[in-house]
């Protein structure tokens, strides 16, 4: 933990995976920032494993932050995992000793409400995965929407265009109907969508040597996503991985690297099919649509290089 006036509090609800694990270590490592918990959800890959994967970046970082299981399936529909995108391991599958480690005996959706508790109204809540185990808190206890100072979310996409469907981003896909109770909770939500990972965030090969040799910690943050590496030149058509979780992270550490804003109506699709899980954005200025009063400030551009300093900071150890 950090002392000082200055401290923030931040509360991090991951499916641990390759870029999660990026993510984790920006905040870990952020000298004014005390990460008070980390919940895990399964996503990315089955919750054992997510689990383990947080534990071990923790460890990596030289912290004690408490890690908490929460929810092994979304509220409705069957897990769906990313392991095809991440390996299955996660990591990378680059041979990483991912068990044997113990999380807190703490549920992941108490662990949600004690640490707002412990803070209230100044509670960072940074969401990387599939928002299961936040909806279950704001289930649980309503209350927390007005108690939580930030709430930045990776999922979505302001332009509708997809990972996982056309239209549909993977975490929101994932459980649809939580994120659509997440988005009517009142929460002051910060959506940082998939547009602004492939926009912003995309280590191509320069930048990945740049990192790697940076020391330990670049070389890690770019092995465990070499698998994540082939996917995204193969089938999403970049020069290099994104980074979705690091950019939302980055959001949440230094809010003014989202550039441009608005607020606006977030709906999400809870049918099937292709639009299953789509962000639909509802911008007021839009004379065709039916008038809703906005529920989150959706992130549309974002500095490049202030986040790749964020990257270096993090990978220089």
């Amino acid at each position: 933990m950090y002392a000082g006036s200055l401290v923030r509090h931040f509360l991090i609800d991951t499916d641990t995976a390759s870029d999660d694990a990026v993510a984790l270590l920006m905040a870990l490592r952020a000298p004014d920032v005390s990460v008070e918990a980390i919940t895990v959800v399964a996503g990315n890959v089955p919750l054992d494993r997510a689990v383990q994967n947080a534990l071990y970046t923790v460890a990596l970082a030289g912290a004690s932050t408490p890690v908490h299981a929460g929810r092994a399936a979304p509220l409705l529909r069957t897990l769906d995992t990313a392991q095809h995108v991440h390996g299955a391991d996660g990591m990378g599958d680059i041979g990483l000793e991912l068990g044997g480690r113990m999380p807190a005996s703490t549920e992941a959706v108490i662990a949600i409400r004690e640490t707002v508790a412990r803070y209230p109204g100044a509670v960072t809540l940074v969401a990387l995965g599939p928002l299961t185990n936040v909806a279950l808190a704001l289930l649980l206890d309503p209350s927390l929407a007005s108690r939580v100072e930030r709430c930045v979310i990776m999922g979505g996409a302001s332009d509708s265009i997809g990972n996982l469907t056309p239209v549909s981003e993977y975490n929101f896909w994932a459980d649809p109907e939580a994120a659509a109770i997440v988005f009517e909770s009142g929460l002051p939500i910060e959506m940082v969508g998939w547009d602004i990972s492939r926009k912003y965030a995309v280590v191509d090969d320069d930048l990945a040597a740049r990192l790697r040799g940076l020391g330990p910690l670049g070389a890690f943050c770019i092995d465990i996503n070499g698998i994540a590496a082939a996917y995204c030149r193969e089938i999403s058509s970049l020069d290099g991985f994104d980074l979705s979780d690091p950019i939302a992270m980055a959001v949440a550490l230094e809010p003014t690297i989202a550039t441009t804003t608005e607020h606006a109506y977030v709906a999400i699709d809870c049918g099937d099919g292709l639009t299953r899980g789509q962000s639909i954005v509802h911008r007021m200025w839009d004379p065709y649509i039916e008038r809703r009063e906005p529920n989150a400030l959706v992130v549309t551009e974002a500095d490049r290089a202030r986040f790749v300093h964020l990257l270096e900071r993090t990978a220089a150890g």
